[in-house]
């Protein structure tokens, strides 16, 4: 399932305003995503240079804004009505002026472009260029250049038809501002080394350089990767001097570029050695160590932050500490943090509360998460989304359809995130309904995200309708099929028992020159345990050697499990070891391996190392050492865990923890205390699971009475294809205490209700051929040789003293 639902909860772009943009800014509608953007170092250059452009006051033509005892001229109360926001009224009084001066034209323009309205610019441009008699200047040029970059509408073919570079290529005269801008362009439509060599261009041509120049070009050195050519320009910063080092804008890009770059120990000398820092330094630093994954140097920063004077702390920087507690997932910190901000906050920001919900959801704190969101007075569609989200990744997926039922009553509608957490939930609970539905509402709102062929080919896979997972991925792939889309594919029949069609999809990918990942690796590794195919398995391990994916911990987790199940404790045990990080599910995987070798010891050693270790068991890893304590016999330290669940753990046991007690307590023959143990377990003891063990239980140790009461607890439960086994069971059981009439009562049933037992089948891979093995075959190549061996080995069993079982 893919989580990235706080996705949503990133703020809208404010308007471009030489007031009102800052770092920040531009940092906080960033931030909620829980990443950080090369985009950020953009917004300083933003802010200046648009004061450079509406503020300039270099030439006597331009008139500054910010002397208002200038003379009172039209240029004036034009310049006023635009920093007023007022550009309508300043339109208006233009509109009124029979020739206007070229100044005059620059003035509105300039204007529009600093109240973030540069679609509006452009089009006034237009009309400038198409009136007689009025020329451009290098002021106009420099504004329009501004407003195309502003824009980002340019982008189409821009190798062709680039709009901005035209209009940089017609000015006569560029200064350090038309410069910059371009810089700053070529860095938004992703050509970085075109900024470096416009910078290099500058450089040459004498051109006297800004803080907004570095500003505009760090972002360009981070996204090249290149930190000598970092060090290069940061080491010009100190020669061209103070002006430089100490603008804080600077400071915040510079930080930025070395955190992009993981050099954190650059990024905090740059900001040790900053004699001011204001509050969007601060949070530049701490988003640093958030970016790569350094939460506790970042917790650290937060509380020196704090402790700071004349420093304000904003909604960014308690973002920033948010997302730090939740990936360190420190429930003690985001429970102090949360109390603060309500103690110093009158009321606090959708956006702050929207956070909240996700840190605790993440820190497995659900409740207070449905709490906060329970309490929001005023609620917007991210709020919805966050809640839902973190339902459904905590496994509450019934609340969380609840949930989107109650979102349309207060009138939000379904987006792309509600449709992506919908589209899991159906996956979770293999709910072809809600499925379908899902996939129905998208289609006919037009609704599209990334990855939403993969969502939807995992939900028919996962609701049994493998048939419309494959028509999907092979016909409605809208956007082309991504890994996540093949990996998809290949899960969903890994899933649904189809190992040949994984293994071709797989072969396909390969060459389509799709580069499969961790996912692909840990979607196909479980397929060739069901094939029996050990040298499967070993080819796939190579693999992931080759293209270095056997460090990371699902594929190592994937490895561990196929080769216990294949067998091959050895090879498990070996990878393991040499994983360098291990989670909970490698080590339910290498507990479970033990138990199904019969190493039970060494099971309860492995539980006990992970504990050590801080990995907290989930439900599945007491479900593994359960039955690794049942396999071996080990009673007591069994009964043990299973008390420490709910007490230690806080995890209730479930029908599969009930069932591996019964099991345990009936193999080493303590049927009746495993019958009153049930017994006490209520309306939780009444499954399948739990008494079709004790049933096995009384065949096994001649309990035959009991066998019989629980045999009828079984026959009310009755659901067809699940009773075909205990049917065989009891009948066995009154075949060995030769009550042969039963017997014959019991398969008269059986064939009345149309009840067949299921065919087992064994496996052994020789030589890359995987030889089938089942009950009364003809059709092996080597048939009547294999029958030969049976009787051979039946005599011999028989010499040894073996008495065979009626089953």
């Amino acid at each position: 399932m893919r989580p990235a639902m706080l996705s949503s909860a990133s703020a809208p772009s404010l308007p471009l305003s030489a007031s009102s943009i800052t770092h920040s800014q531009t940092y906080a509608s960033t931030l909620n995503q829980s990443s950080v953007s090369p985009i950020l170092s953009l917004a300083p250059n933003s802010a200046l240079q648009t004061q450079q452009l509406c503020y300039d006051d270099q030439s006597d033509q331009q008139i500054s804004l910010d002397h208002p005892d200038q003379p009172r001229t039209i240029r004036y109360r034009l310049s006023q009505l635009c920093r007023d926001g007022q550009t309508h009224l300043a339109r208006h009084l233009f509109d009124t002026i029979a020739q206007p001066k070229t100044v005059l034209w620059n003035t509105i323009i300039i204007g529009l472009v600093c109240n973030g309205m540069p679609d509006e610019a452009l089009l006034f441009y237009s009309r400038m260029k198409s009136t007689p008699d009025t020329k451009c200047d290098f002021y106009t040029y420099s504004a329009v250049l501004k407003a195309c970059a502003e824009t980002r509408q340019l982008m189409i073919d821009f190798w062709k038809r680039d709009l901005v570079c035209t209009v940089f290529t017609t000015m006569r005269k560029r200064d350090v501002i038309a410069c910059n801008t371009m810089i700053s362009w070529y860095v938004k439509t992703e050509r970085f080394k075109e900024a470096m060599r416009q910078f290099q261009m500058m450089m040459r041509m004498g051109i006297k350089l800004t803080p907004v120049t570095f500003v505009n070009l760090f972002p360009a050195v981070s996204r090249i990767g290149d930190i000598e050519i970092a060090k290069m320009l940061y080491g010009l910063l100190f020669k061209l001097g103070s002006e430089f080092v100490n603008d804080l804008f600077v400071l915040s890009s510079a930080i930025f570029m070395y955190a992009e770059l993981g050099c954190l120990s650059f990024a905090r000398m740059v900001f040790e050695q900053s004699l001011q820092r204001n509050t969007e330094v601060w949070n530049t630093m701490i988003g640093g160590y958030i970016q790569n994954n350094c939460p506790v140097e970042a917790i650290d920063l937060f509380v020196q932050a704090l402790e700071a004077e004349h420093i304000v702390l904003d909604d960014v920087t308690f973002l920033s500490a948010l997302t730090a507690a939740l990936q360190l997932q420190r429930v003690d910190f985001a429970q102090q943090l949360h109390a603060h901000l309500t103690k110093n906050a009158s009321a606090l920001k959708t956006t702050i509360l929207n956070a909240i919900i996700v840190m605790y959801s993440r820190c497995s704190v659900v409740d207070m998460s449905f709490e906060i969101f329970s309490r929001m007075h005023k609620r917007d569609v991210v709020s919805w989304n966050t809640m839902v989200s973190a339902f459904v990744q905590s496994g509450l997926d019934d609340e969380a359809l609840m949930l989107v039922y109650e979102m349309q009553k207060q009138g939000f509608r379904i987006d792309s995130v509600t449709a992506a957490a919908l589209l899991s939930t159906a996956s979770n609970l293999r709910n072809q309904k809600i499925g379908q539905q899902t996939h129905a509402y998208i289609l006919r709102h037009g609704i599209q995200f990334e990855g939403m062929e993969s969502y939807l080919i995992d939900m028919y896979a996962k609701s049994g309708l493998i048939e419309a997972a494959k028509r999907l991925f092979e016909r409605n792939c809208t956007y082309g099929k991504d890994q996540a889309t093949w990996n998809a594919m290949i899960g969903g029949n890994t899933q649904n028992g189809l190992i040949e069609k994984a293994f071709a999809v797989f072969r396909q990918m390969i060459d389509q020159n799709i580069a499969p990942n961790a996912v692909t690796l840990a979607s196909v590794l479980p397929a060739c345990h069901p094939v029996g195919s050990l040298a499967l398995g070993k080819q796939l391990h190579s693999f992931a050697i080759r293209y270095c994916l056997d460090q990371n911990v699902f594929v190592g987790s994937a490895l561990v499990d196929m080769y216990s199940k294949a067998g091959a404790i050895t090879y498990a045990e070996n990878v393991f070891s040499l994983s360098p990080e291990k989670n909970s599910v490698t080590y339910t995987n290498m507990i479970m391996g033990y138990g199904q070798h019969g190493m039970g010891e060494k099971a309860l050693l492995l539980f006990h190392s992970m504990r050590e270790s801080g990995i907290k068991p989930d439900a599945i890893t007491f479900v593994a050492v359960l039955s690794a304590c049942s396999y071996a016999g080990l009673v007591d330290e069994g009964l043990q865990i299973y008390e420490s669940m709910e007490r230690e753990y806080g995890i209730k046991p479930s029908h599969e923890h009930n069932c591996c007690i019964a099991d345990m307590l009936g193999r080493v023959g303590r049927v009746v205390e495993a019958y009153e143990f049930v017994k006490g377990l209520g309306e939780e003891g009444n499954n399948f699971g739990i008494w079709g063990s004790l049933l096995a239980a009384c065949r096994i140790h001649g309990e035959f009475e009991l066998g019989k009461i629980i045999a009828n607890n079984l026959f009310q439960m009755e659901k067809q294809k699940s009773m075909t086994g205990y049917h065989v069971l009891l009948s066995n059981m009154y075949a060995e205490n030769k009550n042969w009439e039963y017997v014959n009562r019991l398969r008269k049933a059986m064939r009345e209700k149309g009840l067949t037992k299921d065919v087992g089948c064994s496996w052994i891979d020789i030589a890359g051929y995987v030889n089938c093995f089942v009950s009364r075959d003809q059709k092996h190549p080597q048939c009547d040789e294999i029958y030969e061996m049976l009787e051979e080995l039946a005599v011999k069993m028989k010499d040894a003293g073996y008495k065979p079982g009626s089953d």
